[in-house]
């Protein structure tokens, strides 16, 4: 089920439009889940590279291809992949196909 779904051009000063989903209620997150989300990035579109501080977020891969910089280095990312972001680094992710990209992201506080 959907609770809310959110569409927001430049992400984090990417390009294009990203689209969120959240897949649990606001209050019934507790407090270590920050976000629970379903997001689709539309094709060649783009979440820019940003820090996390106090919280860290996972990325699984669901369909389509992307190129995900972890800070240190940008490699190819398909469904199956994860990525993982500790608290005090950056990453971004850009959609480089004509097709969605899909993935689940979990933002835990640290």
């Amino acid at each position: 089920m959907i609770y809310k779904t959110e569409h927001f051009e430049n992400r984090a000063g990417g390009k294009g439009w990203i689209h969120i989903e959240h897949l649990v209620p606001e209050e019934t997150k507790g407090t270590m889940v920050k976000m629970y989300a379903r997001v689709t990035i539309d094709p060649h579109a783009s979440i820019g590279k940003h820090q996390h501080a106090g919280d860290g977020e996972s990325y699984a891969i669901i369909s389509g291809r992307g190129r995900y910089d972890d800070g240190e280095r940008s490699y190819e990312v398909t469904a199956g992949d994860n990525t993982w972001t500790p608290s005090g680094s950056s990453h971004g992710i850009e959609n480089i196909t004509d097709e969605p990209l899909v993935l689940i992201a979990l933002v835990l506080r640290a």
